[in-house]
């Protein structure tokens, strides 16, 4: 996968489905910034946010920084600001279902999420 996820350095794909199925979501947050005339909408990498973590408390610095920073441009300022602050106040988007699909074998997953495949799946 060629994404950045924070929080997970030197885990193998068996401590991230532990990590996952203790309560830990993979998610991103988004941000925005305005000037004026121009403003600009960004999402973070993706983060590991450990079952034990508030994923609102998590996403609290670019909430702030959304919320000072991303009023300002006309016209899109504002409405970039509502989306980032609904989409972080929610808990940030959610991305564990993705990121598991892609780093654990296609078995796995189908066998994971309950879901036999409808072609034949290769031996590991």
């Amino acid at each position: 996968m060629g994404v950045n996820i924070k929080g997970i350095d030197n885990m193998t794909v068996e401590e991230i489905v532990e990590a996952v199925d203790a309560g830990g979501r993979f998610v991103v947050y988004q941000w925005a910034v305005s000037v004026i005339f121009a403003s600009f909408r960004n999402s973070t990498d993706i983060l590991l946010v450990p079952g034990t973590s508030n994923r609102i408390l998590k996403g609290l610095p670019w909430t702030l920084l959304t919320f000072v920073l991303g009023w300002w441009g006309i016209p899109w300022g504002p409405i970039y600001t509502v989306q980032s602050l609904w989409q972080n106040l929610s808990g940030g988007k959610d991305l564990t279902e993705a990121v598991l699909q892609e780093i654990m074998h296609p078995r796995d997953y189908a066998m994971r999420s309950g879901h036999q495949p409808s072609f034949p799946m290769p031996e590991a």
